[in-house]
């Protein structure tokens, strides 16, 4: 097999202070929000470790994500939830819910780079980064970022409805998600635009039992923008 060659490093045109650096996590799942976050890193206070989220595992996910909130000058988290998605799509959805982290952080950046291949249609200056999670420590901050409050949201979803293994999958169109769709019907917070759960409405309905209190050691924001300096 012919492996594919490795991206070279990522050099960038802007070298002031006020770097942002955005990502998305959970485009492909079927329930919740599509999160994203922006992150601007301060130099003077470096972080180590850095990497793609993906990568990483869940206990140096969590400790890298104190470190971000902790060391960075500025970070936010933007998203659009299950009924914004069902109106808009889910690329349209992503794009917006990357503005919506950029314009709620508390310190404006001068230049933003976007994990992927496509920038949002926006005022800042920005340039997309293909495996950017991997070359630009903003984007693997900002990946961080999402996919730990992502992640940190499904375990609460999964309190709330449990039965569909959330907390395990969290939300990807797995086969025990599958079968939990078709036994137990779609929460409120499954994206009915999606041909799974719409598939599991017209045969099944909506999910009839309790929706749970979920625990409040779990980080789930339900603020449009969560973020410090």
């Amino acid at each position: 097999m012919t492996r594919k060659p490795e991206l070279p490093p990522f050099e960038c045109a802007y070298q002031g202070r006020l770097l942002a650096g955005v990502d998305e996590v959970g485009r492909g799942p079927l329930i919740g929000a599509v999160v994203t976050a922006a992150v601007i890193l301060n130099p003077d206070r470096p972080i180590a470790g850095l990497a793609d989220s993906k990568k990483l595992t869940e206990k140096k996910r969590n400790a890298l994500y104190n470190e971000i909130l902790e060391h960075a000058t500025a970070w936010c988290i933007g998203r659009c939830e299950a009924r914004e998605i069902d109106q808009l799509n889910i690329y349209q959805a992503t794009m917006i819910a990357m503005e919506r982290a950029v314009a709620g952080l508390e310190v404006a950046p001068e230049y933003v780079l976007v994990d992927g291949n496509k920038c949002p249609d926006w005022h800042w200056p920005s340039e997309p980064v293909v495996k950017g999670d991997q070359r630009a420590e903003a984007i693997s901050a900002a990946s961080i970022l999402a996919k730990v409050t992502r992640d940190r949201e499904m375990e609460a979803l999964e309190e709330m409805y449990p039965g569909y293994g959330l907390s395990r999958h969290k939300g990807y169109p797995t086969p025990v998600h599958l079968e939990a769709l078709r036994r137990l019907g779609a929460t409120p917070e499954h994206r009915r635009s999606f041909r799974p759960v719409q598939e599991a409405v017209e045969q099944v309905g909506m999910f009839q039992g309790p929706a749970l209190q979920a625990s409040e050691n779990l980080y789930y924001p339900s603020d449009l923008f969560e973020n410090s300096n």
